[in-house]
């Protein structure tokens, strides 16, 4: 079996006082996430993760606190034993963020749980429901040869898996997450399997491709665990010892890395991904060092075993930059010479367009890094940092424990494998800015050029020629709605966190107000750039339960442009004060005066730092900065009754 799945070997070795470390934790008070995080960053076994979920488990029933670990309650529908896995969940999400409970029913009730109104399961509440089944759980029955029939066959299950979903639906507002079904390593005519229609390797197969079309259109979400099993070896996966004598559904080895995938799906759903991967340069992106090999010497061919190994890094580099995720360089070299392959090697694939923020010089590559987080308005914990040096890596890790620093092998073959396998930048949705992300941030770096150029905000404001597009919510923009609430920290005044049926709702709510911001400007589109919901609170009054923006359009004032628009529609609906909550995180100081700023008055202060506030509709006169407003898709045309 593949050590690098088996034993998670992206992550490092667990330290030798990793016992002593538990412990101590064990018995400490103090806000405990990040502690517990740091634990959990390392390449652990299953009893590993058992203690680790114990001491996890007794600080919860202690009453401790395990903040920053966002929240996260988890229900498990299974015809297999789970009791070893729910340890290795639970001690797995921290290592993602997430502090996790999990709830699973007795044995065997999959479809009582999920169809009887007041189950277990139902009344419980979870965050989300998945659904851990494998293919001993369907109703699969073999037609040989014959695709009427099996096609019948698949059209069955795909309805069981639907009532089962809609079970849940009905009863709580709650997401679904539907596992691939990996196919038994026997099979019965041998390579003819996969091409005879009725076959089980062909049942299942088709039930797959038609549960991911299902779930892509349903907005739950999908843990490919036929993938992950064909990627471990369906015999690998299927310990049929285990199934005969605990009804386990693979193999007790593969547990951890199991584990780690629901986990990664958790923190993905909480926007937990990671957004940008800095690349080291030598012996990383290329073979060799160019300072010493020179331009000729570096090793990046087509031919050449080294060469090829660092090129798939950068194609894989390449390949995650056109689904969004911002590359950036930090690199021990002279700027110059650093740039040099980017600009004149003819067998690079990477080039300086492609690079949203390069940092070459010869500091630490810890400063580097925080310096293009800081460049990027992005936490340290969107970060992904790839380092051939154990000793660089070591370094980062120790002083800046919320950037992801992959273990590297000592082949560079295995280099893009390795990061691949990490899951860092895991997804559970594609919204259409995803594939323009990384462009966004590059943007932001002619844009800031240009302020240099022009002289004074306002001329620089203007120069900028923005139009601004306020839509309410909708099920064309609903994916990038729920991925902006969930992702965004810093310019988020409550980090209220909503799933796909959640933000439905609130969409079909008719008292509920709803707000999707895009903004373009003479550079790009920018996409979607902020959200906002008011709910109804007392008489005359708007609860603004969300208000958020991306960071990437700061110092721009569009959230005086968006006050301007929730000011109509609160006046259109007779609304007379709308009132704010800040509520303050690690992560959202940014925020701390923007009710202030926008002329709120502060009406409480209930607990350190979280401040209530209010704004009298009629009164309100924010600053209009210069953009065009369009306003598409609401019932009615409201008429600005702003000055």
């Amino acid at each position: 079996m593949n050590p690098l799945y088996a034993e998670l070997q992206w992550l490092p070795p667990a330290p030798a006082d990793y016992s002593a470390r538990l412990k101590a934790l064990a018995a400490a008070s103090a806000p405990l996430g990040r502690e517990l995080q740091a634990l959990a960053q390392y390449s652990l076994d299953l009893n590993q993760l058992t203690r680790l979920a114990r001491v996890i488990g007794k600080a919860r029933s202690e009453g401790n606190s395990l903040a920053p670990l966002t929240p996260f309650r988890l229900a498990v529908l299974s015809n297999s034993t789970v009791d070893l896995v729910v340890p290795t969940l639970v001690a797995s999400a921290a290592r993602h963020g997430v502090a996790l409970e999990v709830y699973v029913p007795p044995y065997g009730q999959v479809a009582q749980e999920a169809l009887i109104p007041d189950s277990q399961v139902n009344s419980w509440k979870p965050d989300a429901v998945l659904f851990a089944l494998d293919y001993r759980a369907l109703p699969l029955k073999l037609s040989l040869g014959d695709p009427e029939a099996s096609a019948a066959t698949v059209q069955g299950v795909i309805g069981y898996l639907q009532a089962l979903r809609n079970g849940i639906k009905t009863n709580q507002n709650t997401v679904c997450i539907f596992q691939t079904f990996a196919p038994p390593a026997e099979t019965l005519f041998g390579s003819l399997d996969c091409a005879l229609p009725g076959t089980l390797r062909r049942l299942i197969d088709s039930v797959n491709r038609e549960l991911a079309e299902f779930v892509l259109g349903s907005g739950d979400v999908l843990l490919d665990v036929a993938g992950l099993a064909e990627t471990v070896g369906l015999a690998n996966w299927h310990d049929l010892q285990y199934w005969n004598i605990a009804k386990l559904a693979f193999s007790c080895q593969l547990i951890p890395l199991y584990a780690d995938h629901v986990a990664r799906t958790i923190g993905a759903i909480r926007g937990k991904s990671r957004r940008v991967l800095i690349l080291d340069l030598d012996n990383t992106v290329w073979g060799g060092v160019i300072g010493d090999d020179g331009l000729d010497g570096i090793k990046i061919a087509q031919g050449d075993a080294t060469g090829e190994a660092h090129l798939a890094v950068q194609q894989l580099a390449l390949d995650l930059r056109q689904r969004g995720i911002v590359l950036a360089v930090s690199s021990k070299n002279t700027d110059e010479i650093a740039r040099g392959p980017f600009e004149k090697h003819s067998e690079m694939l990477l080039r300086l367009d492609h690079i949203a923020v390069f940092q070459a010089n010869w500091n630490d590559k810890a400063t580097n890094i925080q310096a293009i987080a800081e460049e990027l308005s992005l936490g340290l914990d969107a970060m992904v940092f790839l380092d051939d040096n154990p000793v660089e890596r070591g370094l980062v890790r120790k002083l800046l424990p919320q950037v992801a620093v992959p273990e590297l092998p000592q082949e560079p073959a295995y280099y893009a494998r390795t990061l691949a396998a990490a899951g860092y930048f895991e997804a559970v949705a594609l919204a259409a800015e995803d594939l323009k992300r990384a462009g966004f941030y590059q943007d932001n770096a002619r844009r800031a050029q240009l302020q240099q150029q022009v002289g004074g905000v306002d001329a620089y404001l203007k120069s900028l020629d923005m139009t601004i597009i306020f839509q309410p919510f909708d099920a064309t923009g609903r994916a990038r709605i729920v991925q902006l609430i969930n992702k965004s920290n810093q310019y988020n005044l409550t980090t209220r966190r909503y799933t796909d049926p959640e933000v439905a709702a609130a969409q079909d709510d008719p008292d509920v107000f709803t707000l999707q911001v895009r903004l373009t400007d003479t550079f790009s589109d920018n996409g979607m750039i902020s959200v906002v919901i008011c709910r109804p609170g007392a008489p005359g009054v708007w609860d603004i339960d969300t208000w958020l923006m991306s960071c990437r359009v700061l110092g721009r004032m569009v959230e005086h442009m968006v006050l301007r628009e929730i000011l109509e529609h609160a006046r259109a609906a007779g609304i007379r004060t709308l009132a704010g909550v800040y509520k303050p995180t690690d992560r959202n100081k940014l925020v701390i005066d923007h009710y202030s700023k926008l002329g709120f008055t502060k009406v409480a202060e209930e607990e350190p730092g979280l401040t209530r506030w209010e704004l009298a509709v009629d009164a309100a006169d924010p600053a209009r900065p210069p953009m065009k407003v369009v306003s598409e898709g609401f019932a009615a045309v409201v008429e600005s009754a702003l000055p």
